[in-house]
């Protein structure tokens, strides 16, 4: 039990998130069937919040188990994966070709990633109240763990909301500068409210 407490306290002092993943939901399987099978989740990908923002476009997936019980998990940047260009030619039409195909990439990916974000807040919230009433009443360092754990998952969601905002403004951010963030501030802040 002290080796997984170092271990939790390793990830809170990080600020360490799991990134999320595709595929299959299992990274482990013990090889039996029917009554002996067992699957577990035992491995994840972690990150900080530095690491998330400079490589914003991570994806983690689990692929298939060939010659070991835990899945291989692949960690790809879809930015640097989609903009190579698998032939040669007039310098602009291969940029058009890479901004065409990183455009694709992109907003396939922010589909999947963003797609409920909204809900996932307001998930996130009424979870977050569960925890911190059940603190109150009981104020161990479980529970405290646990309070932490779904308070950064909110904050972590609430920045992407942010994020999606200010690239939801888009030309309007870019034409009134730094005078649009105190509107900007106060439409998220709204939101929020």
């Amino acid at each position: 039990m002290s080796e997984v407490n170092d271990f939790r306290h390793y990830i809170n002092t990080c600020n360490l998130t799991d990134l999320g993943f595709k595929g299959s939901i299992f990274t482990w399987w013990n090889g039996r069937a029917e009554d002996d099978c067992i699957f577990k989740i035992l491995d994840r990908c972690l990150a900080n919040l530095e690491l998330q923002q400079m490589l914003s476009t991570l994806e983690v997936t689990h692929l298939s188990k060939i010659g070991s019980d835990h899945r291989p998990m692949m960690l790809t940047d879809v930015v640097k994966q989609n903009w190579t260009v698998d032939f040669a030619g007039d310098t602009f039409i291969m940029f058009n070709h890479k901004l065409k195909r990183l455009k694709k990439a992109l907003s396939a990916w922010s589909r999947a990633t963003y797609r409920d974000i909204f809900k996932k807040i307001a998930s996130l919230e009424e979870v977050v109240l569960v925890h911190e009433a059940e603190f109150e009443r009981n104020p161990t360092y479980q529970n405290r763990e646990r309070l932490q754990k779904v308070q950064a998952e909110l904050i972590r969601y609430l920045d992407l909301e942010e994020e999606f905002w200010k690239q939801k403004s888009g030309t309007t951010w870019f034409q009134d500068g730094d005078r649009n963030t105190i509107f900007f501030h106060a439409q998220v802040n709204g939101r929020r409210k």
